[in-house]
């Protein structure tokens, strides 16, 4: 691709010369400046329209003008091991990475994109960036161009060989590890997510309503000339919760769909060290590739609410990978547990860490998780009691049904928290709400840190946390006595604590 001309992607190393994207992003950049620039517009037009004039068509001008100059000053070039990123008209700003700290590639194709057959790559580095104008996104590739670049950045980063320009077009072997299945949408209304959609729908419903002045409009003694005695208080609040579970019920199903339509997850090429492939999206694409070489592990999450329904999700552990790039390590959504463990267990190599039994942390432990959830629960109790004693009303007494949610948390909690130490593998497990069992390959550890706070230290717990190279990604094992958390790390990485152990 040169001169803004469309043509296969650069192969690591072979050229110096800055590339321009695609020239149809000529047609994207300026519709997405309008789209920005809308509220203003709409305040310009009225102001000009109330004056008679037709001055404020001017306006239209200047987020086009903005939408092109993004286009002819954004240029990109991946030569000398590095990938490098040009932007910004009167500020120059260039963002340049090594290729060989390329975690994971990402390809995000909106409907406008797909319209146009383009797409978005976004580079995941491990850094951390604070700001989206620290990230490196190549804004407006062809498909097989960005699929091409892609291999190159993957095969630089592991050493190997760098594909050529029909490495777009030609066939890779693939081993199919899950697929989207519509008995998933099952766990769609236990994510959480449609309530969070509903809340959002409400919020702008509402602020809409009250520019319309709607709510002024409102009488409550309306309400009652209609309802009558008919539809009283008790069976209109049912009545609401009711109406309220199926909305957000429905919101959660739209959304999973959204996000995980055509899901699918594979090994390319097929076989072990193979890259991890997934796809998934119904309206905005997203294709994303992990680097087999930097997965350390995985995380087995298990929400109570789908754990009742033998549902889970999968993320990767990625060395390397900031918390900011977090979505870029989900690998499996909400779906049956036995298609969560099997994706687990061939990311893995080995069944023993995902259905291996935990080793328990002692009575302290125990003792020490019902401690933290029946205290403040026996504490607001107490409160509740005194204040009925005192006169007030009997309805605080309800404050007593915490205590045993309070005792079959603790008890729950006990019974998940542990950690298992295979022949390659670090098991840890704890939680309850959020059940998780987190596995790391003990290659990938390049130390420990042993964190103990006061009510730790007390009854001799710690928490040990195995480390890997580079980003934020680690796994802690909680509350675990400390003689058993150093001979843990001294068994995973023989000779490392020997010290600490005499």
């Amino acid at each position: 691709m040169s001169d803004g001309l469309p043509g296969p992607a650069p192969e690591i190393n072979s050229a110096d010369e800055w590339q321009r994207l695609d020239p149809l992003m000529l047609l994207v950049h300026p519709v997405r400046e309008l789209i920005r620039f809308l509220p203003a517009l709409i305040v310009v037009t009225i102001a000009g329209t109330a004056s008679g004039e037709a001055w404020q068509l001017l306006a239209v001008l200047v987020p086009v003008a903005i939408g092109l100059a993004r286009y002819l000053t954004t240029s990109y070039r991946v030569s000398e091991g590095r990938i490098e990123l040009r932007r910004g008209l009167i500020s120059r700003h260039i963002l340049s990475t090594p290729v060989d700290r390329v975690r994971t590639v990402d390809l995000t194709s909106s409907l406008i994109h797909r319209v146009l057959g383009l797409t978005t790559l976004r580079i995941g580095t491990g850094t951390a960036s604070t700001s989206s104008d620290e990230v490196i996104d190549l804004d407006g590739l062809t498909a097989e161009q960005a699929r091409a670049l892609r291999e190159s950045l993957l095969g630089a980063a592991t050493g190997g060989e760098e594909p050529g320009p029909d490495a777009a077009t030609a066939p890779v072997s693939e081993e199919l590890v899950a697929i989207f299945e519509p008995a998933w949408l099952r766990f769609a209304p236990l994510t959480g997510s449609g309530i969070v959609i509903a809340a959002a729908a409400i919020g702008v419903s509402a602020q809409f309503l009250e520019l319309l002045g709607v709510w002024d409009q409102i009488d409550t003694q309306d309400y009652e000339a209609l309802s009558g005695p008919s539809l009283p208080l008790l069976v209109l609040i049912p009545l609401v919760l009711v109406v309220a579970v199926v909305v957000t019920s429905a919101l959660a199903v739209v959304g999973y769909l959204i996000n995980n339509w055509d899901f699918r997850i594979s090994r390319r090429p097929a076989g072990p060290g193979g890259d991890w492939h997934l796809v998934r999206g119904l309206f905005t694409t997203r294709e994303t590739t992990l680097d087999a070489d930097r997965v350390a592990g995985v995380s087995l999450t298990e929400p109570l609410a789908v754990r009742a329904m033998r549902g889970g999700r999968l993320s990767a552990i990625v060395t390397g990978l900031d918390r900011s790039q977090s979505g870029s390590s989900t690998m499996i959504p909400p779906a049956p547990l036995t298609t969560v463990e099997r994706a687990a267990i061939a990311v893995l190599g080995d069944p023993e860490p995902v259905h291996g039994i935990v080793r328990p942390h002692g009575p302290a432990a125990v003792r020490r998780r019902w401690t933290r959830a029946l205290a403040p629960t026996t504490l607001l109790a107490a409160m509740m009691v005194a204040l009925v004693v005192t006169g007030e009303s009997k309805w605080l007494l309800l404050a007593l049904l915490g205590l045993p949610m309070a005792a079959a948390l603790a008890a729950d909690r006990s019974r998940s928290l542990g950690h298992l130490l295979t022949h390659s593998h670090l098991v840890s497990r704890s939680g309850s709400m959020v059940r998780r069992r987190r596995v790391i390959d003990v290659e990938h550890v390049i130390g420990w840190n042993l964190r103990a706070t006061w009510f730790q230290r007390r009854v001799g717990l710690t928490t040990l946390v195995a480390t890997t190279a580079g980003g934020s990604q680690a796994v802690p094992v909680l509350d675990i006595p400390e003689q058993m958390a150093l001979e843990v790390a001294d068994q995973a990485l023989p000779g490392l604590l020997s010290q600490f152990l005499r």
